[in-house]
């Protein structure tokens, strides 16, 4: 589990609910129904205009699910794996690679090609095509949620102007000035708190873990690669570790 984004979450919940009890007057007066369905709603509506169903229906689980879990393997461990594994091939084979188990999924899509004797292009074509599928769609989870920060807070003015209206609307009955003066708030309220405690947040750690992604994977291809055209495993890190940014290198250096 990524810690940062759910204790993040956690606490601006925790703040906003803080406030809520601080300020005496309850929880009723923070909420209203008809501010709930004009924000959700436009927001929904809004954010379905600019993304095919498709692409929301698949980006919003994708996006959510990587932004709430870290990966098991962290670079420098599938630099080490890329190793040991060019060590085996290098001394029995690469057929020898049948029966290590390897941790990284797509590392061990790549070493099922080495061991099944693939030539060289099918192993980039085919790994480079799934690696740019797979972004592509982590790309589209991060553009869904960046879609619904940008539209959130916008419903949340066109509440407040329709707020406004119906106040001045209304203003020879005063017992309808506050309700409208509440939903004219609550809308701006709701806007802001779904555009800058979740949907933001949430595509730009994604935006994050997109680019780590693709420098695993890129790492991953070129370590498979050479395995296949046999590279000791001391040349093969060597390689890899120029992946790395220059405080891991160090460590991995002294390690």
């Amino acid at each position: 589990m990524d810690i940062a984004t759910s204790l993040g979450i956690a606490l601006g919940i925790g703040t906003i609910a803080a406030i809520v009890v601080l300020s005496g007057g309850g929880g009723g007066m923070f909420f209203d129904s008809l501010s709930v369905v004009m924000v959700v709603g436009g927001t929904i509506a809004g954010t379905m205009i600019r993304y095919p169903l498709a692409v929301m229906l698949a980006g919003l689980p994708m996006g959510a699910r990587y932004a709430f879990t870290n990966k098991t393997s962290t670079p420098r461990s599938i630099i080490d794996e890329i190793t040991q594994l060019a060590d085996i091939a290098r001394k029995k084979g690469v057929t020898a690679l049948e029966n290590v188990t390897v941790s990284e999924p797509f590392l061990a899509q790549g070493v099922r090609y080495l061991a099944d004797g693939y030539d060289k292009d099918f192993i980039v074509n085919t790994m480079e095509r799934d690696r740019d599928s797979f972004l592509m769609r982590l790309d589209a989870g991060a553009k869904v949620y960046r879609a619904i920060g940008d539209a959130a807070p916008a419903w949340g003015m066109i509440g407040t102007i329709l707020g406004m209206i119906m106040m001045f609307a209304n203003m020879s009955d005063p017992s309808k000035l506050g309700g409208a003066m509440a939903i004219a708030l609550l809308t701006t309220l709701y806007g802001a708190v779904i555009s800058n405690l979740f949907a933001l947040p949430l595509a730009d750690k994604l935006a994050v873990k997109l680019e780590a992604e693709e420098v695993v994977r890129n790492m991953i291809i070129d370590g498979v690669l050479q395995i296949r055209d046999n590279k000791s495993s001391t040349l093969v890190k060597e390689m890899l570790v120029a992946y790395l940014p220059d405080h891991h290198r160090a460590a991995m250096a002294e390690a």
